[in-house]
């Protein structure tokens, strides 16, 4: 008589053993979750600067963040429809009406392995590393489900054994490839006292995201506190938001460029596939342009991360990647830059995505045959970088005359003309100040970005 299969259920039954956890609604779990995703890559992980380590994780991949996807090794178990694209489904996606690339990561690599129904479909993720073993799940009936966190050495152990006794049954190359893996990681350290800050560290990122509730009445200075309290709640808000958005397309992204790794693709899955992948992205840079406006404003602006950056090499470098998201418009990028510019100070990496930002904001109204010039010119001790926006006539291009846009909190606006909510004048000079530049915009020259130019000197290392 053979055992029966190891389900998902069963590895998420054995962490619910002994723990009591409050049971939560569906909408409170789901956010805990997602939050303690964040909290174990972003805090934990992240911080940690692993260089190798294993994750299995149902029914979807759950890690998203790519110097972890990387350096990992991965199973996911996922729904079969998951893994076997059928042409119905593909051909009813919508043709994506933008076009981006991602220079910086290269397509992660993990094993697919097929979920079955009786696995039932709440999430499971296992990370194990020589420093670090954790275990996240959500367990329990509907509108009772928990967060279960385990990381004591006794759970894991189970846990590990259960997986590879449903290997074994599932797919013995799978189960050999798994133990080879945890061999090659050697002495694990254990980690009891991990549940000491990982559940602080939850609670803190579940404080920051939730609306702020004041249940002080004061008496002086009530006005000023309302307005304090309103504009503190949206802040929140948009922080709920942008959390709750960018993760799940972060998952998606992931599964879909597993899935382009497939060689057997026919071409029509192909090209429904990258447009998903590439609206993905466009929608996760948008997004996580809007989070670091709204970080912004909980805090001053550091300018502690600011290094030395060519910023002529940064336009040229990008300008291929906007240049293909702006021919799909029917637009045109022009570069003119001065040769043999001198650097500035700034974060380059949130330099990258608020040029991309301000490039998507000031194309959204533009219509086919128009024109984006980015002009770089040195301007005294500072370089001036030009945004200009050109919309086509029948005869010539002349400047655009965009609409104003209307302010609807402290971070966003509102454009009546495109429809389109995007980062308010604010909220885009406060970031743009924290990255090193300063920003006017003038409505008959375009937006215009000052940096100054860096006084630090380079090491010649050259001898």
């Amino acid at each position: 008589m053979s055992t029966p299969l190891v389900t998902i259920q069963a590895l998420q039954q054995r962490m619910a053993k002994g723990v009591t956890v409050a049971a939560c609604s569906e909408s409170a779990v789901r956010r805990m979750w997602w939050a303690a995703l964040d909290t174990l890559q972003s805090d934990i992980l992240l911080p940690m600067n692993l260089t190798r380590g294993l994750w299995l994780s149902s029914p979807l991949p759950a890690l998203y963040e790519p110097k972890l996807l990387n350096k990992f090794q991965g199973w996911v178990w996922a729904p079969k429809d998951l893994l076997n694209l059928t042409y119905p489904s593909i051909g009813m996606l919508p043709p994506s009406q933008s076009l981006s690339m991602d220079l910086h990561t290269d397509s992660p690599d993990y094993e697919r392995l097929t979920l079955l129904e009786e696995d039932g479909n709440d999430p499971l993720l296992i990370v194990i590393t020589p420093e670090i073993q954790i275990a996240l799940a959500l367990e329990g009936k509907y509108q009772e489900r928990k967060l279960l966190m385990r990381s004591d050495p006794e759970t894991l152990s189970d846990l590990l054994t259960l997986l590879d006794n449903r290997l074994n049954r599932e797919n013995v190359e799978q189960a050999h490839n798994l133990r080879n893996a945890l061999g090659e990681m050697g002495q694990l350290k254990t980690n009891d006292d991990l549940s000491k800050v990982f559940w602080p560290l939850l609670s803190q990122r579940l404080a920051d995201i939730a609306p702020s509730l004041n249940i002080q009445t004061l008496p002086d200075n009530e006005i000023n506190d309302l307005k304090s309290s309103a504009k503190n709640s949206e802040i929140s808000l948009l922080e709920a938001l942008t959390h709750e958005i960018r993760t799940p397309l972060a998952t998606i992204r992931t599964l879909i460029r597993s899935l382009l790794r497939k060689k057997d693709l026919p071409k029509v899955v192909e090209e429904r596939l990258n447009q998903i992948d590439i609206e993905c992205t466009e929608q996760i840079d948008r997004f996580g342009l809007i989070f670091n406006a709204v970080e912004l404003e909980r805090s001053k602006p550091e300018q502690n991360n600011l290094a030395l950056t060519d910023l002529g090499k940064m336009l040229e470098i990008l300008s291929p990647v906007w240049s293909n998201q702006l021919e799909r418009k029917g637009l045109q990028l022009i570069l003119d830059i001065t040769p043999d510019l001198p650097k500035v100070l700034s974060d380059s990496e949130g330099l990258e995505l608020m040029l991309t930002g301000l490039i998507d904001r000031n194309t959204r109204g533009l219509k086919t045959g128009g024109e984006i010039t980015l002009k770089l010119r040195p301007a005294g001790q500072r370089l001036k970088l030009q945004i200009l926006t050109q919309v086509a006539t029948k005869n010539n291009l002349e400047v655009s005359d965009n609409i104003s846009n209307e302010d609807i909190g402290p971070v966003l606006s509102w454009n009546p003309g495109t429809g389109n909510l995007q980062l308010s004048q604010a909220a885009t000079q406060r970031l743009l100040k924290s990255l090193g530049g300063r920003l006017t915009n003038r409505r008959d020259s375009g937006i215009t970005i000052f940096f100054p130019i860096s006084e630090l000197k380079e090491f010649d290392l050259r001898g």
